[in-house]
C-alpha cells in the first residue's frame, strides 16, 4: 500500500535510509526555477549527515549540471551532490569508444559530452561506427518520424543512449527525449546501450551504496521509480510531476499498476 507523505513530510520517514538517490528535474527544480521546498529538504538532509545523490539522466557531464544549477542559485554544498547519466555514458565510451567514429544525435548544446573525442564525429551518418543519442536536433524536436527514416538504413550499429527519459517538462511545456529516439530505434531492431536511470550503472557509479538502506525519489514512475524496483529500492513518488494528470485523473494505484511498478510512498512536491 502506497503511503501519502503529504502531511507528515520526508521527515518523517528519513531516518530509516542510509541513502537517498533525489531527481533533479520534476523534483528539485522544472528546468527553469528551483523548487524552495525541495532545496531545503537535502539541507536538512545534510544536517542528519545523510548521503544523497542528486541523480539525473541529463545527458552532459556532472559539471556542465553543476554550473547550471548554480546559475539557478543552488548552494555549493548541494551541487557537488550531482552524478548524471552523461558521466556515466562518458565513462563508458572512454573506455570503449574512444577511438571509434560516430554520428551524434542530439543539440549541438550537448557537444560538451564528446568533445575530449569530438574529432571522431560524423557529418554523414553512413560514414560513423556507432550512434551517440543525447536528445533530438533543435530543428526536430516534435516528429519522430524524422528519427526513424534517417536510422532506418543503420540499425546495424550501436546506439548510447545518454538520457533514457521520454519526456521532461520545461516549465509548462512538455518535450521529447533521447529515450524516445532510442524506443523508436529498438523497435526497429537496433541495438541501444542505456546510461542512466532505471539501469543500474548509474546509480553504482554514483555512490558507494553496498549494504545500504536506500530510497529513490522521483517524478517519472519509468526511470525514477522503476529502477528503484529492479534495484530493490524504496521509492517515493512525486505526483505533481510528469504523471500528474494521470495520477489525477485516475488514481495512483491504478497509474502504478499500469505502468506496472511498486510505489511505496507519495507526496505531491518534495517538502521536509
Amino acid at each position: 500500500m502506497t503511503k501519502n507523505l503529504d502531511f507528515d513530510g520526508l521527515q518523517a520517514i528519513a531516518d530509516n535510509y542510509d541513502i537517498f538517490y533525489i531527481d533533479l528535474w520534476g523534483v528539485v527544480h522544472n528546468g527553469i526555477n528551483l523548487h524552495t521546498q525541495a532545496v531545503a529538504a537535502l539541507k536538512e538532509l545534510l544536517k542528519k549527515n545523510k548521503m544523497f545523490v542528486l541523480l539525473t539522466n541529463a545527458p552532459r557531464p556532472n559539471k556542465t549540471v553543476q554550473n547550471f544549477l548554480d546559475k539557478m542559485g543552488m548552494d555549493k554544498e548541494l551541487i557537488e551532490h550531482v552524478f548524471t547519466s552523461g558521466e556515466a555514458a562518458l565513462s563508458y565510451l572512454k573506455k570503449f569508444f574512444l577511438l571509434k567514429k560516430f554520428y551524434h544525435i542530439g543539440p549541438p548544446r550537448d557537444f560538451d559530452l564528446f568533445y575530449l573525442f569530438e574529432k571522431n564525429k560524423c557529418e554523414n551518418i553512413a560514414d560513423s561506427d556507432y550512434l551517440l543519442c543525447t536528445g533530438l536536433f533543435d530543428n526536430h524536436e516534435e516528429d519522430l518520424n524524422y528519427y526513424k527514416n534517417l536510422l532506418e538504413k543503420h540499425i546495424n550499429k550501436k546506439m548510447i543512449c545518454t538520457n533514457p527519459d521520454l519526456i521532461v517538462d520545461r516549465g509548462n511545456v512538455r518535450e521529447l527525449c533521447a529515450g524516445s529516439i532510442a524506443m523508436v530505434f529498438e523497435k526497429m531492431g537496433g541495438e541501444v546501450v542505456y546510461f542512466g536511470k532505471p539501469h543500474s550503472e548509474v546509480y553504482n557509479q554514483s555512490i558507494d551504496n553496498k549494504n545500504k538502506k536506500i530510497l529513490a525519489i522521483g517524478d517519472n514512475l519509468n526511470t525514477d521509480i522503476r529502477g528503484a524496483n529492479l534495484l530493490n529500492y524504496d521509492s517515493l513518488l512525486i505526483t505533481n510531476g510528469i504523471h500528474r494528470n494521470e495520477i489525477k485523473n485516475k488514481g495512483i494505484q491504478n497509474v502504478a499498476k499500469e505502468y506496472e511498478v511498486i510505489v511505496n510512498y507519495i507526496q505531491s512536491d518534495l517538502k521536509w
